[in-house]
């Protein structure tokens, strides 16, 4: 893990305030080359004929469909990811799609990889469901697909293996930091992601669970989605104060993202985040290590985006045809307050 993170300190001072991430644009970014200074190709790719099975030239071939940039977890996973394959071009043919958030330019993204005839497809679900048509298209030209942080809807038989998080068990580590704040007791809102996406559903499972379960004094009053990003997350907790006002001791976010928009609405209602709204939320980017630092935030439970050599180690084993864990569980941990200042020092996200 140590390793890992000092490679990756170097490639997002590379790839994150550099021109890596082309989906900054309006228009969404067709399958790109694994060359991070390269610019992106024009939409509706012709497929690359160098993955054709006759003339093949050993490398592993992956197109990866990345659901966008709502976050810095978000772009730390991308970059991640790009790096890797960017330090492995001898070995690794690698094609990129930006989905801007929308699920029809995933699903145009795979049908291309799937012309391209890669070896492997990786995933980063927008949503859950609608993927059983494209997977099944996958599996009929036998390439094995990959997902990445969130899971797909599927039979089990249309994926190869799921690499990423226990998003239940987040959402229940986040419920058990959250009654530790409170002293088991008071009113709090939530703040949802994306509607329909995986680590969505299930943090917000797992929290619900889990304060039913345990904490029946500790009152939702609110929950709202914010879409994981840091203005619909500063725009909805907005609307909770207007409603709900001093009355909200808690706000739980299923990304550091919203959080931080939320900790800006909170200051701008004239409270002290942090203290008088105390805040849980998951992902453990730096800025909402900053935000611990400064006393505005209180907790974070990790979701670990550094996940580019492992995806591309499983790649590797699905083109070798050995067998691959159904679930490949990442690596992650609790982070408070009272350790902010110190924990800070090791993040490279």
């Amino acid at each position: 893990m140590k390793t890992t993170r000092r490679i990756v300190a170097a490639m997002l001072s590379v790839l994150m305030l550099g021109a890596a991430f082309t989906g900054c644009g309006n228009e969404p970014a067709a399958p790109t080359t694994n060359d991070p200074s390269s610019a992106p190709v024009e939409n509706n790719p012709t497929p690359d004929n160098g993955g054709d099975k006759e003339t093949d030239d050993g490398k592993l071939k992956v197109g990866f469909a990345q659901i966008g940039q709502e976050s810095g977890w978000r772009d730390a996973e991308t970059a991640s990811i790009q790096f890797y394959a960017g330090q492995n071009v001898d070995t690794i043919d690698f094609k990129f799609a930006d989905a801007q958030a929308k699920q029809e330019n995933q699903i145009k993204a795979i049908k291309s990889f799937i012309d391209m005839d890669v070896d492997v497809i990786g995933l980063a679900p927008v949503v859950e469901t609608g993927w059983d048509a494209v997977f099944t298209e996958a599996k009929d030209a036998g390439i094995p697909i990959v997902l990445v942080d969130r899971m797909a809807d599927v039979p089990e038989d249309l994926y190869a293996t799921f690499i990423g998080s226990d998003f239940i068990e987040e959402g229940k580590n986040a419920a058990d930091e959250m009654a530790k704040l409170l002293g088991n007791k008071g009113k709090i809102v939530q703040l949802e992601g994306t509607v329909g996406a995986s680590a969505a559903n299930d943090r917000k499972k797992g929290f619900e669970d889990q304060m039913a379960a345990e904490y029946p004094d500790i009152e939702i009053i609110a929950s709202q989605t914010g879409d994981f990003t840091r203005a619909k997350g500063k725009e909805v907790m907005e609307s909770f104060l207007k409603t709900y006002g001093a009355d909200i001791k808690g706000v739980y976010g299923h990304n550091d993202d919203m959080v931080l928009g939320a900790i800006e609405a909170i200051k701008e209602a004239g409270l002290k985040p942090g203290t008088d709204v105390v805040t849980v939320s998951c992902d453990g980017v730096k800025g909402i290590f900053e935000a611990m630092v400064a006393g505005e935030a209180n907790v974070t439970v990790e979701c670990n985006p550094l996940l580019g050599p492992i995806f591309f180690e499983t790649c590797q084993k699905l083109k070798d045809g050995e067998a691959v864990e159904k679930w490949v569980k990442s690596e992650e941990g609790i982070y408070r307050q009272d350790t902010a200042a110190e924990d800070i020092k090791t993040r490279v996200y």
